[in-house]
């Protein structure tokens, strides 16, 4: 379970630097940065690193998954994941990504829960010039330098909502899961409320206090996540869009607005 898990056995050079996350917990510096690329369909098991990372794909989109939420990473955005917080990863097509791991004592006024954010271009290439630094950087050099903006950067970045808290009680956890698994579901909020075992008023109440989040909002973002990964595929997108509830990729992009904002959505046109 500790560090990369089953996929430890991985190569672990890569033009000289290792790939292997083993290898960067007990580095005496307060970042340490590896980039590694990962085949489509990949699955990394559950797993926990004694430092803080942030996993940013540089391309293509990752999924993780924690006992307290499911997060996507789509190019261009980074998650956070506390020290020691056990979570999986999957890739959904090709991906290039960047992790930082961070010194615990140097993340302690950093969130205690996995957040997405989005990645700045400082941060960014903050984040490329390290990884060609050696892994051992003079720390009042410019590896010094450089990892003291890594940190200042993601202290500063905005927060996204590409998240899915999931809640703690099994009723309510029942309901998520099952969207989760069948984001196309017709059921409404009574059908969901007779499968778990609750009141539609408790079912209401419930996701609002553990998720911050409706009942509607919740099923509209799970359905806008399974979107991205399914786009990452290389899905069509009248497929997508039929895949996850909608009766058009129209449809699907005016949801894509709503739970993500206005901007252009993380995978560009590919929803209409």
């Amino acid at each position: 379970m500790y560090a990369n898990g089953p996929l430890s056995t991985e190569a672990r050079v890569v033009v000289g630097r290792s790939t292997d996350a083993a290898d960067y917990q007990d580095v005496p510096r307060p970042v340490a940065v590896m980039p590694k690329t990962y085949a489509a369909g990949m699955h990394l098991a559950r797993h926990f690193h004694p430092r803080a990372q942030l996993l940013y794909a540089t391309a293509g989109l990752m999924m993780a998954f924690a006992e307290d939420g499911t997060w996507v990473v789509p190019e261009g955005h980074a998650l956070w994941i506390p020290p020691r917080l056990p979570h999986a990863v999957a890739t959904h097509g090709a991906v290039s990504m960047c992790s930082a791991y961070i010194d615990p004592a140097s993340a302690r006024s950093f969130p205690a829960s996995c957040r997405v954010i989005a990645v700045s271009r400082l941060l960014a290439s903050a984040l490329t010039a390290l990884a060609e630094e050696p892994v051992l950087y003079a720390v009042d050099g410019r590896g010094g330098h450089l990892a003291a903006l890594v940190l200042d950067e993601i202290g500063r970045a905005p927060a996204t909502p590409l998240a899915l808290p999931l809640p703690r009680d099994p009723r309510l956890r029942r309901v998520c899961l099952g969207l989760i698994e069948d984001p196309a579901s017709k059921a409404d909020l009574d059908a969901w409320a007779e499968r778990a075992g609750a009141s539609r008023r408790t079912l209401t109440r419930g996701f609002r206090a553990e998720t911050g989040l409706s009942f509607g909002d919740w099923r509209a973002r799970a359905r806008v996540i399974r979107a991205l990964a399914l786009t990452a595929e290389g899905r069509p997108p009248r497929v997508v869009a039929t895949a996850v509830g909608y009766r058009s990729a129209q449809a699907l992009r005016t949801t894509v607005a709503r739970v993500l904002g206005p901007e252009r959505p993380p995978w560009g046109d590919a929803a209409g």
